[in-house]
């Protein structure tokens, strides 16, 4: 089993907040032989007429002295994760959850953006003290 990103009950908290259930924590994700975890799994009933929406979320804290470190680890988790769901779980729905202050200094740089279109990297950005979801970027 895989640590704890040291937001993961921040992030947690604030989709709960948002209404969602948090089906898997963490949640597996396997194809053949290879077996990983993102953080959590979550679904939330849009409107009865509607199906649910699912979830995944993989944490990233962004904590080191090099962000853009960082966000190469992150970024090959993410895809790596994003590919094993398309093929069994297509309706899931991967983000990768950020704080609000990395969100600002951090992830509005123009290279970043390009890599975030250019790979479509699904952002939750959250407010970590008020353990609340500021935006949602797919």
């Amino acid at each position: 089993m895989p640590a704890k990103d040291v937001y993961h009950d921040a992030v947690k908290n604030a989709l709960i907040k948002d209404g969602w259930i948090i089906t898997a924590d963490p949640y597996p994700i396997k194809y053949e032989e290879v077996k990983l975890f993102a953080d959590l799994a979550g679904e939330k009933t849009i409107a009865a007429s509607r199906e649910g929406k699912q979830i995944v979320i993989e944490i990233k804290s962004f904590l080191s002295r090099s962000p853009m470190r960082d966000l190469e680890t992150a970024l090959g988790q993410y895809l790596i994760y994003k590919a094993f769901l398309s093929l069994e779980y297509p309706e899931k729905q991967l983000y990768l959850a950020i704080g609000e202050i990395i969100y600002e200094d951090f992830f509005q740089k123009v290279a970043i953006k390009f890599i975030l279109e250019k790979y479509q990297v699904s952002l939750l950005v959250v407010d970590m003290n008020k353990q609340e979801i500021v935006k949602w970027i797919s």
